[in-house]
């Protein structure tokens, strides 16, 4: 019992060492997408990000709408990020439209309890096709020609070696198969 209510406040009271599961879920938003973010501030694309994945947006209560419009209303004017504390209270802000019939608190804590713990997604992202169509036209075993000439037996790629005519200047004809093998001759018929 004990260790629930503390699960249910771990968003209050976490020391400075240690990181609340909502802060956790905050941060990893707060870097998706983004080489240079912090994770201490969050722009409002992945702000936009976490109401999705988080089921915050239900479509009915809470629209794509009423998270920019919270968003533009907790940000400075200046600014384009929100931080920690200014995410807490959008989340209040929320909370009251996503869950109505309960106390603030309550929407507050059923809020966090969306959050806590998730991140970022990958819906909607470009995964390869394996058609037979695409693997029949990088199959290198079938291509024939000058295609053919590009690529070693293991359908390895030749590189420059493949795609130009490099001059041979060995002395030998192009072609020839026994190209090295005079020096072999002539030491073999003095025995």
């Amino acid at each position: 019992m004990a260790d629930k209510s503390a699960k249910s406040n771990s968003h209050e009271g976490a020391t400075a060492g240690e990181i609340s599961a909502l802060e956790e879920a905050f941060r990893k938003f707060a870097v998706h997408g983004d080489t240079r973010a912090t994770g201490k501030e969050m722009h409002g694309k992945n702000w936009s990000k976490l109401c999705k994945d988080c089921h915050i947006i239900d479509g009915k209560n809470v629209t794509t709408t009423d998270v920019d419009i919270v968003f533009s209303k907790i940000k400075g004017k200046s600014v384009r990020t929100i931080t920690f504390e200014q995410f807490k209270e959008a989340l209040q802000e929320l909370s009251k439209k996503r869950f109505k019939g309960k106390s603030d608190e309550e929407a507050l804590q059923e809020m966090y309890k969306l959050i806590e713990g998730k991140g970022p997604g990958l819906t909607g992202v470009t995964k390869t096709v394996a058609s037979p169509t695409v693997s029949r036209l990088t199959d290198t075993s079938k291509f024939t020609g000058s295609h053919k000439e590009r690529f070693d037996a293991s359908g390895k790629g030749k590189g420059r070696a493949g795609r130009e005519d490099l001059v041979d200047n060995s002395g030998y004809v192009s072609g020839y198969k026994h190209a090295g093998t005079y020096d072999h001759k002539v030491q073999g018929n003095k025995d």
